[in-house]
């Protein structure tokens, strides 16, 4: 079937592992509230610790992790690091998985006629 499809392409191995890699660290609900906060603006552990209700210790853990996989980055400023989102596609990975869910639990029909690959409009949580 897809040998009759002139455009189909397969993406890549290390395409495919980066990508999988991505959705595995945000297969967390903590990183994902971690995320959400940093695409809000910029931030310290001690202030993300307590936004997302976990210790600075594990949320340190978290950031090293997301900084690891590309998709956090920080700021030394004297003693202190300050994280932020990576980049545009952070927010719409995030945008995503935040508007299926929404979607999803809302039962809401399906979107029979949408092109696949169209990108949501941003969205907040509920």
């Amino acid at each position: 079937m897809h040998a009759s499809m002139p455009d189909f392409q397969m993406p890549n191995e290390e395409q495919v592992h980066l990508a999988a890699e991505s959705f595995r660290l945000l297969a967390d609900p903590t990183r994902m509230k971690i995320l959400w906060a940093l695409l809000q603006g910029e931030s310290s552990v001690a202030c993300l610790a307590d936004l997302v209700g976990a210790a600075p210790t594990a949320v340190s853990q978290h950031l090293a992790k997301l900084r690891l996989a590309g998709l956090v980055k920080g700021r030394r400023e004297a003693n202190f690091v300050y994280y932020s989102a990576a980049n545009v596609h952070v927010r719409r990975l995030l945008d995503e998985a935040l508007f299926h869910a929404d979607h999803t639990d809302r039962g809401l029909p399906d979107h029979d006629g949408d092109d696949i690959g169209v990108h949501a409009k941003a969205t907040s949580p509920r």
